[in-house]
């Protein structure tokens, strides 16, 4: 059975925003470019989206192009061969597998702090609340992906509406004291242009899944229309909310010192109980958990196409579509699975946070790796037809994510973090048991 075509442009677009998830990159990855950039994490994140646009072109190109569910492995086997695009399905699977599992924990953190802030004790209430995550997941999944996309854009957009509304009260509150600084616009004096460059490896990192969309090609109607626009929305409108919300915090952490905010593990929270009460802090806590369980649902549904559609030359039935829901219900139950397992091994060893901050780094090197071989594949696509302005995107793109991979292995990070890029590398040897050495 084939996949229905049913997805319009903003279904498709919900898919990209929720894997991005913006209300969870606001909530930890400004702390970051804080600590690198200072005041100038506005800055960064402005420059961050215009040299993650320069990424998008390369999916943008292949994307008017190719109409498969496979995303990556299609532009990369377009180019270099059958083996190649494996391997960069096989990646790119990974990373939504992480992200999927990553993301449920932070269901399970944020629905325990809220429950907190009412004076309850949690414990370890995130444990069975995050496994409940993807199993809910896989519920929604099963039936219409048409439904899923709708209530991915839903949960979206509400939490994204929740911080939108806390940074129009901080900034309404600063502007009573004056006018509003422009200083988080220009380089902070005491980190200069190379604490820039060191934040932009968060604010690059913060557009991670921007591609989802592409997974749905098989389902949408006038894909080569729709998939383009929902892949260069989801950057453009994400990339305005990580400068508002990113200049929103900086200004509200200014009378206290922005050291506070580099060593905030929960910046929002925090805003929340300073320019508001601890019930807009709940609040801000479950319109999180919305965010993270849309991210869920994004991961969970990009994953199984991507085994789909690796699994069409030697096991179909990961393949098949469903007969009357026409989704592909073996590859869901699989990377369900998958996802809860992640969740449960680990559970029991290290926090919420440390765990999502574990498979997220799994996830992003996997991703970093998977943008590379994509922004290649569109120079060489576009050498082959003699267009200097296009392998000059190529080429360029592919150099700009060197920098942030380089500064995810070097300095060597700490243990257990120094294991991660072992872990991609047997991953990425795993695949090249299972890759096709031929076209068939």
């Amino acid at each position: 059975m084939k996949l229905h075509r049913k997805l319009g442009l903003l279904e498709a677009a919900g898919l990209s925003l929720s894997i991005v998830a913006p209300t969870m990159a606001m909530a930890f990855n400004v702390t970051l470019v804080v600590a690198a950039a200072g005041r100038a994490a506005p800055l960064a994140f402005a420059i961050g989206t215009a040299l993650l646009a320069l990424v998008g072109f390369s999916f943008i190109a292949f994307s008017r192009r190719e109409t498969s569910a496979g995303s990556a492995q299609a532009y990369v086997r377009n180019r270099f061969g059958p083996r190649p695009g494996f391997l960069a399905g096989w990646m790119l699977l990974l990373s939504y597998l992480c992200f999927g599992a990553g993301t449920a924990v932070l269901v399970g953190h944020f629905v325990a702090a809220a429950i907190g802030d009412a004076g309850l004790r949690t414990d370890a209430l995130w444990i069975p609340v995050s496994v409940a995550s993807v199993a809910i997941g896989l519920a929604f999944s099963w039936r219409d992906m048409q439904r899923v996309a709708r209530l991915i854009l839903v949960l979206e957009l509400v939490s994204v509406a929740a911080i939108a509304a806390l940074n129009l009260h901080i900034l309404w509150g600063a502007a009573q004291s004056g006018p509003l600084p422009m200083a988080p616009f220009s380089p902070d004096p005491g980190k200069g242009w190379m604490g820039i460059g060191l934040a932009l490896v968060f604010a690059v990192l913060s557009f991670a899944g921007f591609e989802g969309a592409a997974t749905v090609a098989e389902e949408t109607r006038d894909p080569q229309r729709a998939i383009p626009l929902a892949i260069l929305g989801t950057i453009v409108l994400g990339g305005v909310f990580y400068v508002f919300t990113a200049y929103a915090q900086v200004v509200g952490y200014a009378a206290g010192g922005l050291g506070d905010l580099a060593s905030d593990s929960a910046p929002l929270d925090t805003l929340a109980r300073r320019y508001g009460t601890i019930s807009l802090a709940a609040g801000l806590n479950l319109a999180a958990a919305l965010s993270a369980f849309s991210c869920v649902l994004g991961s969970l549904n990009a994953a199984a196409r991507m085994v789909m559609v690796l699994a069409r030359e030697r096991y179909p039935a990961l393949a098949d579509a469903h007969h009357r829901h026409g989704t592909p219900t073996n590859a869901l139950m699989l990377c369900a699975g998958v996802m809860a397992a992640l969740v449960l091994v680990w559970a029991t060893r290290v926090s919420a946070a440390e765990l999502y901050g574990n498979l997220g780094t799994i996830g992003s090197l996997a991703l970093i790796l998977v943008y590379i071989g994509v922004t290649l594949a569109q120079a060489s696509l576009a050498g082959s037809h003699r267009s200097r302005a296009g392998f000059i995107a190529g080429g360029a793109s592919a150099a700009v994510l060197i920098w942030p991979l380089y500064n995810s292995l070097y300095p060597v990070p700490a243990w257990p973090g120094s294991l991660w890029p072992y872990v991609v590398l047997a991953w990425l040897a795993a695949g090249a048991l299972f890759a096709p050495t031929a076209a068939r």
